[in-house]
């Protein structure tokens, strides 16, 4: 499958953008994981998705090992102003719903398939941790600051924005492929 499928199908399940991901521009930085320490989003440590139970960013690191290509995905939404929190919350569940139909549509292709979203894994409306194993551990997935990924970086060295103006907001996943 070559990147003009991928950004069809991108499309069509309805990501805003759909861009290529040089899988040599990912870095694990520590200072990004000490964001998840700090619990600003109320999930640290009480998902099998997000620190600690994701693993270390070693850990994390060897799970990118051979994977060559990847992609970018992008929902875009427009806010009626910055504190419109019910606008953020729609086009985040909106990009959640779409990251999970790409997932399942690409697993199909590539079996090997990591798939890296925006936020904690919503798969489960109460996720299992830490009393029981995941659920769902073929489809549980992390998001990319779990994994250490400044998403800003990783936007500008692929080429693609990150900020598209006052009034909007942006939620970026990616797929990586072996």
């Amino acid at each position: 499958m070559n990147e003009k499928d991928l950004e069809l199908i991108g499309k069509e399940i309805g990501f805003s953008k759909v861009a290529p991901l040089d899988v040599k521009t990912i870095q694990l930085l520590p200072d990004v994981r000490k964001m998840c320490e700090s619990n600003n989003c109320r999930m640290y440590g009480k998902n099998w998705s997000c620190p600690p139970a994701c693993g270390s960013l070693e850990e994390c690191e060897e799970r990118l090992v051979g994977y060559t290509r990847g992609i970018l995905v992008q929902t875009i939404g427009e806010l009626e102003d910055e504190f419109d929190g019910e606008g953020m919350m729609e086009t985040e569940a909106r990009h959640k719903e779409y990251f999970v139909k790409m997932h399942d549509a690409l697993k199909k292709e590539f079996p090997h398939l990591l798939s890296i979203g925006s936020g904690c894994c919503t798969r489960c409306k109460k996720c299992s941790y830490p009393d029981s194993p995941c659920n769902f551990p073929d489809k549980q997935f992390s998001s990319m600051e779990a994994y250490g990924m400044l998403v800003t970086q990783i936007c500008q060295d692929n080429n693609i924005s990150y900020y598209y103006g006052p009034g909007t907001i942006a939620y970026t996943s990616c797929f990586l492929f072996e």
